[in-house]
């Protein structure tokens, strides 16, 4: 069995898995219950001790799926977007393997879950996908030819950082008009708030009020729909998937987000491309990330 663990900004969460990418008993902890002045670190290796002294026996390896910039050889995470004081250069592979005597490998959450995707998910069996998960920024990844595009450091796959509109609104990333200001859900609350002077919304609500005939928050919708099929069909140009999917708590919105997105991709792109190209919701959730972990894990045993 392999200890699966998903570290996220508020939360990590862990499972039992077996090699056919099957999850039992999970646990979850918050890591960020005093305002991150307990390291990250800290409460990972606390909560995996406490998971792994109920198993029967010692895993045979340690798979993570973590946020923030990954290298997917050493285990440290090298960049974040500076919302967790003291995450960068925390050095999951290291620590992991110290405490625990296993085999460890980490990579980045977005390419952790299109990996679970394609191994046990909606995209089982085909060998090129892009997944973006849409929520309070764009995160993604790509996998060509059956295999992850890691990139030389295992960060590759950052769609949500290519330049949409060069002249659009300064990124924190220091770049302009990213794919993320236009299609996280972030920016269709920004947009339906600046449209109405409400304040307090989200996904859900947006979403239950279009439903009800807000036609105010529809027109924003279709707004934002565009925007993420203009990005879509440039990635589908560039990468040549069978299969696009959509992660996030927005993805489960098939009439009123996926339908239409999928029309207007297809509708973008060049004729050859859109041939048999799938356009679908994600399937498996919040576990996406451990199960694609485990996923990493296995490939790079095979490797040796």
């Amino acid at each position: 069995m392999i200890l699966a663990i998903d570290l996220g900004g508020t939360e990590v969460k862990m499972g039992r898995a077996d090699r056919l990418g099957n999850l039992y008993e999970t646990i979850s902890a918050s890591v960020s219950f005093d305002g991150y002045k307990t390291p990250l670190l800290e409460t990972v290796l606390k909560t995996a001790e406490t998971f792994l002294a109920s198993w029967p026996e010692k895993p045979e390896g340690i798979a993570v799926s973590a946020c923030g910039q990954v290298d997917s050889e050493t285990g440290v995470v090298i960049g974040t977007n500076g919302n967790i004081p003291g995450y960068e250069g925390t050095q999951l592979k290291a620590a992991l393997e110290k405490a625990f005597g296993v085999k460890t490998r980490a990579l980045n959450d977005a390419n952790a879950a299109v990996l679970g995707e394609a191994f046990t998910g909606r995209a089982r069996g085909l060998r090129d996908v892009l997944m973006i998960t849409l929520g309070t920024g764009v995160g993604g990844g790509v996998i060509t030819g059956g295999r992850l595009l890691d990139g030389r450091r295992g960060i590759a796959g950052e769609l949500g950082q290519f330049t949409l509109r060069a002249d659009g609104p300064l990124c924190p990333c220091g770049k302009r008009g990213v794919f993320e200001y236009y299609a996280s859900t972030t920016a269709l609350v920004r947009q339906c708030a600046e449209r109405t002077g409400r304040e307090g919304l989200n996904g859900k609500i947006i979403f239950g009020e279009i439903g009800q005939g807000n036609e105010v928050f529809r027109s924003v919708l279709e707004d934002w729909i565009r925007d993420i099929a203009e990005g879509l069909t440039s990635l589908v140009h560039l990468f040549n998937p069978e299969m696009i999917l959509i992660g996030g708590g927005v993805s489960r919105q098939q009439k009123l987000l996926i339908n239409p997105l999928r029309k207007a991709v297809l509708r973008r792109c060049m004729p050859r491309f859109a041939e048999g190209l799938q356009i679908e919701s994600a399937e498996l959730g919040n576990d996406a990330g451990m199960i694609g972990a485990v996923r990493f894990w296995l490939d790079k045993e095979e490797e040796k």
